[in-house]
């Protein structure tokens, strides 16, 4: 069971057809540097709690929001943060913007969490411990965010180092590429 819901949590983050939680990613960590792999876990990590927290309690019927809103959401999340890292960028992440990142991936989370609760739960009816099978997903869900996220630096490195393209340009690049997918997402899903 646990290698089921795992490899479930892997697949969510790396499904090419739910691609909203990768573009999350990408505006997420656009800001961050190779040097900086603990402030980028700190903020992934950030995320997977907030993902987790709305799983459990739509799981368990704590919470129950429309899935329209929601899908509406998520890409709002995205276009927020590709926002945020264009509006607020400086040549280092310093302490408050970080903070705010964190705060945001937290809050984020949440709502994206919300984005797969309903089929979630359909999977979970049938599972005697429904505690280990969310452990396993989330546990999926951080592996298959943590894999986005070194390609994503892999990709920094790449075109920082290599191509010399400045940080700002590559930023804006990476954001403002989120953002826009993130507003024909948000147009076609206004509820």
């Amino acid at each position: 069971m646990f290698l089921l819901y795992f490899k479930l949590g892997v697949y969510h983050i790396l499904d090419v057809f739910s691609y909203d939680h990768i573009l999350f990613l990408i505006c997420l960590v656009a800001v961050y540097l190779i040097h900086q792999w603990k402030q980028i876990l700190v903020l992934i990590t950030a995320f997977t709690i907030g993902h987790t927290t709305s799983l459990v309690l739509a799981t368990f019927n704590v919470i129950k929001i429309s899935s329209a809103l929601v899908e509406f959401l998520i890409p709002l999340t995205v276009f927020i943060t590709g926002l945020w890292n264009i509006v607020s960028f400086k040549d280092k992440v310093e302490p408050t913007t970080h903070a705010v990142k964190y705060f945001s991936a937290l809050v984020f989370g949440l709502i994206h969490g919300l984005g797969f609760s309903n089929y979630l739960h359909s999977l979970l009816l049938n599972e005697k411990n429904i505690a280990i099978a969310l452990f396993a997903f989330n546990v999926g869900i951080e592996v298959g965010q943590i894999f986005v996220v070194g390609i994503i630096i892999l990709l920094n490195i790449v075109v920082l180092n290599v191509l010399k393209l400045s940080r700002k340009d590559w930023v804006n690049i990476f954001s403002g590429a989120g953002m826009g997918i993130a507003l024909t997402l948000m147009l076609e899903r206004i509820p």
